[in-house]
């Protein structure tokens, strides 16, 4: 078939067959498709969109570029589950949910992604841990997992490769927002991990990238239906993105939330309804629970035990990190220069927040990417985050600042003033789950 044609038929609203879908994503294995006609390709797709059929279809097709596992083989015991997130900032829910899910009897490869605008990556949370392998081959993600219970990695050469030329192209060509590529993109790297279920994590709000309600069921809609058309059960819930997740943002900081969080020392209110309600939906769709109470009571008794904190550290361990990390974390985490706090330029309570401002603040002390393979700093960040409602005044800081130089820090602190809103009277926080989706 030719190419062209192909994105003729899509470019003038066409639906197109999986023999056509196949036809693109081979010619994209052996080179024979340029990256000028992939652009035109998923330009065509942002403005037409596809049906359920095509996106199963493109799904199914970046499946095939590559390996897909098979635990079947394996003779694991229990359920392969997985979360996915659309991203958010400070959101470290899946260092935190990948061993508690292990620790309850599922088995969790998860292929998680690196920051993408001012949106923080879960791949580079892990990597602030030194000596971790975040990219290892199938063999060791097999091994790990069947020990473990668990293991965070980066998406590789042998997964649905046909997805990593595609998703370069749309992040440079304005078409990252597509429902559509969204969905093919999520599900052909999860599908291609051997999963039994899948849990969504759809962020909503101004710090997301749908920031409206209708968006996110938009997507839920299409991953949940195109994920039933590949035979794996995936619901979805609706999570706030009106505040930051947690009390920090920045992957050194967030790693020592996470262990925090997971040992009981300081756990977040907010922070911990996300993970519970994205776990407890994990055991009921997998069976591992019969109610959402068993769930919860089977989620929480893996934290007051400590398993679900040995499970990270065996995983960390057997990724290449430091055998004594969780009890040492402070001798290995990188560690910014320069602490300062941030006050209010007036008292008040926070009345809103510019979450997108915020997560874009990591981003210019360069713990996040403002270009392509740009090597991050592992120790900078904003601690101490303050939430809608709260007071703050020129003795109560509004958030930590973790830099590299005092100028950074000072020009961080004026930008993080500019961030949060405040008003005379305390403000009602926004409702952190907004909604359960299911098929």
């Amino acid at each position: 078939m030719l190419v062209k044609e192909i994105i003729r038929k899509k470019r003038d609203g066409g639906e197109l067959s999986a023999q056509e879908i196949n036809s693109l994503i081979e010619g994209l294995a052996d080179g024979s498709v340029s990256r000028e006609q992939v652009s035109a390709f998923t330009m065509a797709v942002y403005f037409q969109s596809m049906s359920i059929a095509e996106v199963s279809a493109l799904t199914k097709a970046m499946i095939s570029s590559g390996v897909k596992l098979d635990w079947s083989t394996e003779d694991l015991g229990g359920p392969v589950v997985d979360k996915h997130s659309t991203g958010g900032v400070g959101d470290k829910v899946s260092l935190m949910l990948a061993p508690m899910i292990a620790a309850c009897g599922g088995y969790v490869p998860m292929i998680s992604g690196r920051g993408l605008g001012h949106t923080g990556g879960t791949l580079d949370k892990m990597e602030a841990i030194p000596g971790y392998d975040a990219t290892p081959d199938l063999d060791i993600l097999r091994r790990v997992v069947k020990k473990t219970g668990c293991a965070i990695i980066g998406q590789t050469a042998e997964l649905a490769p046909a997805d990593r030329l595609i998703y370069s192209v749309r992040d440079v060509t304005a078409t990252v927002e597509s429902v559509a590529l969204i969905t093919a993109s999520i599900l052909s790297k999860k599908i291609s991990a051997g999963l039994d279920a899948l849990v969504m994590d759809i962020k909503v709000g101004p710090g997301a990238f749908m920031e409206t309600e209708a968006q996110a069921e938009e997507l839920a809609s299409s991953i949940i239906r195109t994920a039933g058309e590949n035979q794996v059960p995936t619901h979805a819930i609706l999570t706030s993105m009106d505040e930051v997740l947690g009390r920090t943002a920045g992957n050194a900081l967030e790693v020592v939330e996470t262990l925090d969080y997971l040992s009981g020392r300081v756990r977040d209110p907010r922070l911990h309804e996300v993970v519970m309600a994205l776990t407890s939906e994990m055991l009921l769709l997998t069976k591992l629970a019969a109610t959402r109470e068993e769930a919860e009571a089977k989620l929480e008794a893996v934290l007051d035990n400590g398993r679900a904190l040995e499970i990270f550290a065996e995983m960390v361990t057997e990724l290449g990190g430091p055998a004594d990390f969780v009890e040492k974390h402070d001798l290995y985490l990188a560690k910014a220069r320069v602490i300062k706090p941030v006050y209010a330029r007036d008292a008040g309570y926070v009345s809103a927040i510019d979450v997108r401002g915020v997560g874009n603040l990591i981003v210019k002390l360069g713990g996040g990417r403002s270009v392509p393979g740009q090597v991050l700093d592992m120790a900078v960040g904003l601690g101490d985050i303050a939430r809608i409602g709260e007071y703050v005044d020129a003795q109560t800081p509004m958030a930590m600042v973790y830099a590299q130089s005092d100028a950074e820090a000072e020009q961080i602190i004026t930008d993080m003033q500019n961030c949060y809103q405040l008003s005379e009277q305390p403000q009602a926080a926004p409702r952190v789950i907004r909604k359960l989706m299911t098929a």
